[in-house]
């Protein structure tokens, strides 16, 4: 059954579509895999490690259900495991994995949403872990990356230990404001007066610093950031 469109999907990983395309959910339920000859889903990826029938999607009073299908591969919402056949209930800012990252989904119900871009801060086709180990001394405020100490500014420290704690999920650029320019005056909409060229050089900067592959953030253009972290 056709419906109105009542939420997205933003695809920030996965082939075919191109990053930033909105899929929009217009249908009771709506299946989310991998083409074959015999079956084509509702929105088709074409990795090998994604399930003919993976998740699918419903519309059940008003809400967005996800349903893990029985996927040789799993599904994860902002870092937790899914359970197959059973009901999770999705939120703006839901960060949707499937097999274990090898597409990245955003779910939104917010229409604006639909000029969206997202661009990569990191090398986004990558969902493996990164090659050097690391370890953070929050309570000395530094890194070893490598064997190497680096130690953090407050500011570098304040935006890694934010999108760390809420690893894998949407951190939206009010909360990060926020939370990293507690100082400056709040503007008319309640938030600092930051502008983005001051949020975007602070994560050039993290990631000039500790390597490009140490830190794996990404932005969605005029929403927030995501960290990806697969091991917490």
């Amino acid at each position: 059954m056709k419906l109105d469109t009542f939420a997205c999907l933003y695809v920030i990983r996965g082939e075919p579509f191109r990053s930033g395309t909105c899929l929009n959910l217009t249908a009771a339920e709506t299946v989310v895999g991998r083409a074959s000859n015999s079956y084509s889903p509702d929105f088709a990826f074409s990795n090998a490690f994604i399930s003919r029938k993976h998740i699918v999607i419903r519309k059940e009073e008003e809400r967005a259900v996800l349903y893990d299908l029985g996927s040789t591969h799993g599904t994860e919402i902002n870092g937790v495991i899914v359970e197959p056949n059973q009901p999770y209930p999705l939120k703006s800012f839901d960060i949707i994995k499937l097999a274990k990252g090898m597409t990245v989904l955003h779910f939104s119900y917010l229409f604006a949403d639909q000029t969206l871009e997202f661009e990569p801060l990191s090398i986004t086709q990558r969902w493996d872990e990164p090659n050097g180990p690391l370890t953070i001394h929050w309570e000395k405020r530094e890194c070893v990356v490598d064997g190497k100490r680096i130690a953090m500014s407050e500011k570098e420290f304040l935006l890694i230990q934010l999108l760390y704690d809420h690893a894998n999920r949407l951190v939206p650029i009010a909360e990060i404001k926020q939370a990293v320019w507690p100082e400056r005056s709040v503007g008319e909409d309640g938030v600092p007066d930051v502008t983005m060229d001051e949020l975007n050089a602070l994560v050039y900067r993290i990631r000039k610093k500790y390597g490009k592959d140490t830190f794996l953030i990404s932005a969605v253009r005029g929403s927030g950031y995501v960290l990806e972290l697969h091991n917490k």
